[in-house]
């Protein structure tokens, strides 16, 4: 799944010091930097598991492909609700208690999901496990740039680019092996994530608070911040103003003067996501019936096949200018496409892994290159808002389209459903591509980069 990106903060602010925290900073031998990595992963492998469980509950408490896909949007909606109403708390209160609310929520979650015997707790935990991931989500993102260590500083950047992939990748292939092999897999794939979660928790209680002005957990105006008054909040986000905590969402503001670019650029955005939300809902049932098998490894191995193919590629065009790796991404979608769509023609097992494959590549190329050009339209003081508005964008195509596809699954079936979505998002990418290459040619014209 998207992740926050933040720029670190400054070490000094106008009249005020910060004094850092021990290993913030990226301190040599820092541990906390690894802590919130193994969270991050942890977040996202969580996330997944329900993917290769989906077709055991749809089994065992007989729920349709449409039900399935609402459980599977409800994730993204509420991880959407909890990035705009708590992305920037950690500025305020600081990275290791939002850290740790966020891990208490998901222990929360598995424990829902451990004592689901039907719809009602499913949602209720995927609900709950939205919520985390959005909670935390910022505070990962800039505690792992903050920590980063000091011979290796792009490192932060590309545990916020990969973490989530790989995260995805062995929570399918983790959840497939427990589900097929393990007892009671509903119950304790996610007992072992609550003993997980439990560990990072006491790592993240241990860790330095690496948000300037939040030594040792010290308020604004405490120690930490030498002469600072409180601390007021960013508008449209937490803050604390005169003592009082003030909770208000992002706004969701696009300026006026890179709204074009936004708009060709958002395109690549939906695409990768809709094929994201496609796979992590549906993606297992459709393997498991282009394989005739019942081995429920195989839905999870989907999972971990798409993810691990965008890792792959992401760290390999990690160097490659922004608006070259979308276009290479965009080419890599619609080959994977139109393998996936010549897999459900000829019902062809191998045809179909050999697409998911360079699906996978395709789609973490162009979200990688998607994002860092849409991350260099805004000046930084707005950077927050534009990217709330593309994690908008990228959540709402994560679940609107995998809810519909699941709903005409019910009326024309898994394999016809799959073939209308493909070359429905085949489209779509076919339209991003043509638009980011004018855009990558006028940029050449006019002497800028993106």
């Amino acid at each position: 799944m998207p992740t926050t990106a933040r720029t670190a903060p400054s070490a000094t602010t106008t009249g005020v010091t910060l004094r850092p925290a021990a290993g913030a900073a990226g301190a040599p031998g820092s541990s906390g930097f690894w802590v919130v990595g193994a969270v991050l992963v942890l977040l996202m492998l969580s996330s997944s598991v329900p993917s290769a469980l989906y077709v055991l509950y749809q089994q065992e408490w007989g729920l349709s492909s449409g039900m399935i896909t609402v459980v599977f949007a409800l994730y993204a909606v509420t991880v959407l609700a909890g990035l705009l109403l708590f992305g920037s708390l950690s500025d305020t209160l600081g990275r290791r208690p939002v850290l740790a609310a966020g891990l208490v929520l998901a222990i929360v979650a598995m424990g829902l999901f451990a004592a689901a015997q039907g719809l009602g707790l499913l949602l209720a935990a995927r609900a709950v496990q939205g919520l985390a991931v959005g909670l935390a989500t910022g505070a990962m993102g800039a505690a792992l740039l903050e920590l980063a260590p000091r011979s290796r500083p792009a490192l932060g950047a590309q545990v916020n680019s990969a973490g989530p992939t790989v995260g995805i990748g062995l929570g399918g292939i983790g959840a497939g092996l427990l589900v097929q092999y393990a007892p009671a897999p509903t119950v304790l794939t996610y007992v072992l994530l609550v003993g997980a979660f439990a560990v990072c928790l006491v790592g993240v209680a241990r860790m330095a608070e690496s948000a300037p002005g939040r030594a040792a957990g010290g308020a604004a105006g405490a120690p930490g911040v030498a002469g600072a008054p409180g601390v007021a909040g960013v508008a449209g986000a937490p803050g604390v103003a005169g003592g009082r905590f003030k909770l208000a969402p992002h706004r969701i503001h696009i300026p006026a003067a890179v709204r074009g670019r936004f708009a060709v650029l958002i395109l690549t955005i939906v695409a990768v996501w809709s094929v994201g939300g496609f796979y992590l809902s549906l993606g297992p049932h459709l393997a498991l019936s282009l394989l005739e098998s019942t081995n429920y490894l195989v839905g999870g191995a989907t999972v971990a096949l798409l993810a691990g193919a965008a890792t792959a590629a992401q760290l390999l065009l990690g160097r490659t200018e922004a608006l070259r790796t979308a276009v290479l991404g965009l080419l890599g979608l619609l080959g994977g496409l139109a393998l996936v769509l010549l897999a459900l023609g000829l019902r062809s097992a191998p045809v179909f892994l050999v697409a998911t494959a360079v699906l996978g590549a395709g789609w973490g190329a162009a979200f990688l290159g998607s994002f860092r050009a849409l991350s260099a339209l805004a000046e930084p003081a707005h950077r927050g808002e534009l990217t709330a508005a593309v994690y908008v964008f990228a959540y709402l195509a994560m679940s609107v389209p995998a809810v519909l596809a699941g709903l005409l699954t019910n009326i024309h079936g898994l394999h016809r459903t799959s073939v209308g979505f493909m070359a429905t998002v085949a489209a779509v990418c076919a339209l991003a591509l043509l638009a980011t290459l004018r855009l990558a040619a006028r940029n050449r014209t006019e002497g800028s980069t993106a």
